[in-house]
């Protein structure tokens, strides 16, 4: 009980103390009710006029950047499934410019092979017309030194015998002599 004496002097002088401050200060009862209705009405409108258009602009541009945090997570994510794509597209571009190469090999490795082929067969043509042509040549020349023998062997025979060969003779002894060249 004793505890709320103590209170309740201590009550009397906080309120004593009030009333001696504010007659100090010459606060009047009707000037402060009058303050603090014109306080609250000034505080109802600002808020309603400053405060709320205020916390709402605000609120918007929470929103538009969260949106535009959002916005970059997204064009983030768009740019590396973008980098994927044109890593793929460089692979894929790689492979195909590599079979084009082994391709473009193999190719070149047939047409030389068609060409060493076309320049031996062209290689033998011209050898074997060059053994016909020699061989043409040789059986020319044979004939030729056939004749040549024969006329020298009629020449010589005529010569030796001291008589004057008929063409019968002459054609006699040309084909004596070619069969024994020829044999």
């Amino acid at each position: 009980m004793n505890h709320l004496v103590i209170l309740g002097s201590m009550g009397s002088d906080l309120a004593e103390t009030a009333l001696n401050t504010a007659l100090t200060f010459g606060v009047d009862g009707p000037h402060l009710v009058s303050q603090i209705i014109s306080f609250c009405i000034v505080a109802f409108a600002l808020y309603f006029w400053a405060y709320k258009p205020i916390l709402k602009v605000l609120e918007e541009r929470r929103q538009r950047i969260a949106e535009g945090l959002a916005n970059a997570d997204k064009i983030k994510a768009e740019l590396a499934r973008t980098e994927a794509s044109r890593l793929e597209i460089l692979s894929q571009a790689n492979t195909q410019a590599n079979k084009l190469i082994e391709e473009a090999r193999a190719a070149a490795a047939r047409v030389q092979e068609q060409e060493t082929q076309k320049a031996i067969a062209a290689a033998e043509q011209i050898i074997a017309k060059a053994r016909e042509a020699a061989a043409a040549d040789h059986a020319r020349m044979l004939a030729e030194l056939r004749r040549e023998v024969g006329r020298l062997v009629v020449d010589t025979t005529a010569k030796v015998t001291g008589k004057v060969l008929t063409p019968e003779d002459q054609r006699r002894l040309a084909e004596e002599t070619t069969r024994q060249l020829a044999a």
